[in-house]
């Protein structure tokens, strides 16, 4: 083909151009880095904020209140506190006397000559008694009493600490949950806007072709773009529904009508920063710290009781009161009765079952040591990873929105120089696929940078106080 017949043959292409120019790229909106990610100013520790100061977004203040009012984990967490307090109760009980009121009446008849006597007629009997009774008290002289107490106290402590550890982790979840949804919103919506504009590329492509001035590899390149574009809005679009389902289970409860309207992370996202130099003794409000702290606890006060078990252990039985054959002289004189019943059971022989006990409560205390140093390792590491993350998504964040605008004016001048005749449309292809990839791993490192913030507030032990 001469000139004269190329340029015949890119006519159609050319007035096709004309009418409409290539549709112009998804671009999200162009706000300055600082304005836009930059954290703000430091106020201290996060961790001391309550969470409606942390987060400021409406949309997510509002899942994160439902959360927190439906969420059955939390819930199922509120009710073991509750069941750990009544625990107490209970123990402590046992250190006093159970003091019952008691009244009754026994009555008795007895035939004439029962005993095969002749002066013996019939007889009926008739006591009535009424008096107070301790059952069963045990003198606590060994501790081991005092010790069951101890441990259900420290049971509950650890119990609350959890219940404010599960709170922490819903918030900090909801959070996540709601930046991914708005990731994926916001990657659907690219892959859609992509899907459109390939597809009008791939249409321009076929009217060359058809008109002879693209071959069938130039065709089968601008197909392959339409269809990975199309691929990826499925994807995006079942990877939304999921991350609903998701935020849905964690809030327990309907979602907005309205969520995915508000669902992108192109907002004005802001939060409080983590000034250098936070002592570590931070870590100690931390609520898994706390628990595991208690159970510790617990696990010392479970020794002491299975040591005691080893002593004589001292039970007292009484009551007094008043006995009678008449209710009218039943609180008169020489009618009062008493009993007093002590006991002492001394552990001989049993078989080794209470040192073995104690060897139980030993080892459980090493186990609670050993969780409890690994509560704490786990504290700073995500603390120390959090931390790391802070520069470094910034950096890798602002270096992704420089590739991105190196990307789009690779793609700008790609079409240009294509409408000049200057290069053929694989290389318009090729800057249209980089652009679109460096869109996707902007969107994907903007999560990450948000996301590392929240992770970091959980990890300081953030919002618990409130």
């Amino acid at each position: 083909m001469n000139m004269n017949n190329f340029r015949l043959a890119l006519l159609p292409l050319a007035l096709a151009l004309a009418g409409c120019t290539l549709a112009p790229h998804y671009q999200r909106p162009a706000l300055p880095v600082d304005a836009k990610y930059d954290q703000a100013t430091p106020v201290g520790n996060v961790a001391d904020l309550p969470w409606q100061n942390f987060f400021t977004d409406a949309t997510l203040r509002n899942l994160i209140q439902l959360s927190l009012d439906n969420n059955r984990d939390l819930r199922v967490a509120a009710l073991n506190v509750q069941e750990a307090q009544q625990g107490v109760t209970v123990q402590r009980a046992a250190l006093m006397p159970s003091i019952n009121a008691t009244a009754s009446q026994t009555s008795a008849h007895e035939p004439a000559n029962l005993y095969n006597t002749k002066t013996s007629g019939a007889v009926t009997y008739h006591e009535l008694n009424s008096g107070l009774s301790v059952t069963s008290w045990e003198l606590d002289f060994f501790g081991r009493l005092q010790s069951l107490s101890d441990q259900a106290q420290e049971t509950y402590l650890s119990s609350a600490a959890t219940e404010r550890a599960t709170r922490i982790s819903l918030i900090a979840e909801v959070a996540t949950a709601w930046l991914t949804l708005s990731s994926d919103n916001d990657l659907l919506h690219l892959a859609q806007h992509t899907a459109q504009s390939q597809q009008e590329s791939y249409r321009l492509t076929k009217l060359s072709y058809d008109g002879g001035a693209s071959s069938d590899q130039d065709l089968a390149q601008a197909e392959s773009t339409v269809r990975a574009a199309q691929a990826d809005v499925a994807s995006y679009t079942r990877q939304v529904r999921q991350d609903v389902d998701a935020l849905r289970l964690l809030v327990g409860t309907d979602l907005p009508a309205t969520l995915l309207s508000h669902a992108t992370l192109d907002a004005n996202w802001q939060f409080p920063a983590t000034p250098a130099g936070l002592p570590s003794d931070l870590l100690t409000r931390r609520p898994d710290i706390m628990a595991a702290e208690h159970t510790l606890k617990a696990a010392n006060a479970n020794i002491g009781a299975a040591r005691a078990a080893f002593f004589p252990s001292i039970t007292l039985t009484a009551s007094g009161g008043s006995t009678s054959s008449s209710l009218g002289s039943l609180l008169g004189g020489g009618t009062g009765a008493w009993s007093f019943m002590p006991s002492i059971n001394l552990p001989i022989f049993d078989g080794g079952k209470n040192q073995a006990n104690l060897n139980i409560a030993h080892i459980e205390k090493r186990i609670e040591i050993a969780d409890y140093e690994k509560a704490i390792q786990t504290a700073f590491k995500e603390v120390n990873d959090a931390l790391a993350g802070q520069d470094t998504w910034q950096d890798q964040l602002t270096a992704l929105q420089q590739e991105v605008g190196a990307n789009q004016r690779d793609y700008d001048y790609s079409v240009l120089r294509f409408k000049q005749g200057v290069d053929n449309y694989l290389n318009v292809l090729v800057a249209q696929r980089s652009l679109y990839s460096a869109q996707q791993s902007q969107i994907s490192a903007h999560l990450g940078q948000l996301s590392q913030k929240i992770t970091l507030y959980k990890a300081l032990g953030g919002g618990w106080k409130s």
